[in-house]
């Protein structure tokens, strides 16, 4: 007598695992694509964000302003006049408000005549409001700090006119002159007896 054979079907439980194991593989294929370090389009990695830090720039790369320059090293201290002859500059110094260290109210431009002071500390000796100047050319907030035993006479002043002394004139005259906009700033900081420091 012949057997029959018969082939047996996939039951219900194949058809589970084979659609729990679908379910898995597009799982981690959705974990792939989604990772942070995934490749871009160019095939390398992005770079995670970050906060840039810019350091702090050094003091020393830090540029003077032209207009208010640095007070002279070894210009003395206290409530003074500083007249630097290299820079031809005035700075009216006084003590700061919390009475700690000093302060610069003004700093403006200064021009020399013909005959320069000696680097030293002198102190204001006479204030004339208004006089002609030796040059000829009348002045106004005059404030004298020396004078030489030749006669020469040093001291601060503004031109009535704004004209400036001419250094290559043949007359020895030792005004230094402000204009008339800066001059009041001295006339008003520099009473008789304030001190009067002239730097190189």
């Amino acid at each position: 007598m012949a057997r029959s054979h018969s082939r047996s079907r996939p039951g219900p439980t194949v058809a589970v695992l084979t659609a729990v194991a679908l379910a898995v593989v597009a799982f981690f294929a959705y974990q792939a694509n989604a990772a942070p370090d995934r490749p871009g389009a160019s095939g390398k990695p992005e770079p995670a964000p970050t906060d840039e830090i810019v350091p702090d720039k050094p003091d020393g790369d830090e540029q003077e302003d032209p207009e208010n320059p640095a007070l002279p090293a070894d210009s003395g201290e206290g409530v003074r006049v500083v007249y630097s002859l290299g820079e031809q500059r005035l700075w009216l110094v006084t003590e700061a408000l919390d009475g700690l260290g000093e302060e610069v109210l003004h700093t403006y431009p200064a021009h020399r005549s013909t005959v320069d002071p000696q680097p030293g500390t002198y102190e204001v000796t006479r204030r004339d409001e208004a006089i002609p100047g030796s040059d000829g050319v009348p002045i106004q907030h005059v404030v004298v700090f020396h004078t030489d035993p030749e006669g020469i006479v040093f001291g601060f002043s503004a031109a009535v006119d704004g004209s400036l002394p001419d250094p290559s004139a043949q007359a020895r005259t030792g005004g230094i002159r402000q204009s008339p906009e800066d001059s009041p700033q001295l006339w008003d900081f520099a009473e008789v007896g304030t001190k009067v420091v002239v730097v190189p």
